[in-house]
């Protein structure tokens, strides 16, 4: 007889429990203040402003001037039968490299 009323105790708790209200939401951070929250965030590059790496052997220089020049907020290098993954980022500029390590072609995703 025990044993039923802890089981019923233990099932009513566990009722009661699942009732509950959720816990509140959390408040929205507050807007960034300073020289930071002057740059917007990138959304969406410009892959004919990287147009100019095309034939250039890549290097680090390379990509950070196609960054800039593509206004992309990432850049990566993609070599011949490299795995990639397949999400598309509008804000990120792929610089497509043949087996000579010299820039293909350029563009955004």
């Amino acid at each position: 007889m025990k044993i039923r009323s802890l089981l019923a105790l233990v099932a009513s708790a566990l009722l009661l429990a699942a009732c509950a209200a959720p816990a509140p939401a959390p408040a929205p951070a507050a807007p960034a203040t300073g020289p930071a929250a002057a740059v917007a965030p990138v959304d969406q590059c410009n892959a004919d402003g990287a147009r100019f790496a095309v034939g250039q052997p890549l290097s680090p220089q390379l990509e950070a001037a196609a960054r800039t020049r593509a206004a992309a907020g990432t850049v990566r290098a993609l070599k011949p039968g490299q795995a990639v993954t397949m999400e598309f980022n509008g804000a990120r500029l792929n610089l497509d490299v043949d087996a000579r390590g010299r820039v293909t072609s350029v563009r955004c995703g």
